[in-house]
C-alpha cells in the first residue's frame, strides 16, 4: 500500500509541474512565431474577430491580383492589454474595409502578427501587445 501511494504522490507532483509549466509553454515570444524582416501590408475585408485570452484574433479575407482570395489571420495583443488602451471589441466588425501591417508568421502561412490596423477614413489603431510594438523585441 505505501508503495501506491509513494507513486501516486510522485504521479500527482508531476502533474502539479506540468500545468504550472503549461502557460508559459503555450505562450511564444514574437520572435518565436513571426519574422521582424518580413513586414507585410495587406488589404482586404474584415471576415471575423475573435476577443478572447490569451491574444486576440481576426482574419481578413485579402484579393490577389488576378482576384484569387486568401484568408490572412492576424493575432493581437491581449484584450486587457488592449481595453486599457481604448481600443474596445467593436473597433473592427466583419465587413469592414481595413489596411492592416505586421510582420509574417515563421512558417510561412497566411499568419501574421497585426500590429497596425487602418480604416479608408484614416482612422488607426494598433492592435498589437506591448511586446510586439517593442523594436528590440526578441
Amino acid at each position: 500500500m505505501k508503495i501506491m501511494t509513494t507513486a501516486s504522490a510522485r504521479f500527482a507532483g508531476v502533474c502539479l509541474a506540468l500545468l504550472a509549466v503549461a502557460p508559459v509553454l503555450a505562450h511564444h515570444s514574437f520572435s518565436t512565431e513571426y519574422d521582424r524582416s518580413k513586414p507585410i501590408s495587406v488589404q482586404g475585408v474584415v471576415k471575423k474577430v475573435e476577443w478572447q485570452n490569451p491574444h486576440i484574433w481576426f482574419y481578413v479575407d485579402v484579393k490577389d491580383a488576378n482576384g484569387k482570395v486568401a484568408t490572412w489571420g492576424f493575432s493581437g495583443g491581449p484584450p486587457a492589454f488592449l481595453t486599457r488602451q481604448g481600443i474596445k471589441r467593436d473597433v473592427m466588425k466583419p465587413g469592414d474595409i481595413v489596411k492592416v501591417e505586421g510582420f509574417r508568421a515563421r512558417d510561412g502561412s497566411n499568419n501574421a502578427s497585426g500590429g497596425k490596423v487602418t480604416f479608408p477614413d484614416g482612422r488607426s489603431v494598433f492592435t498589437a501587445s506591448a511586446e510586439d510594438a517593442r523594436p528590440d523585441a526578441k
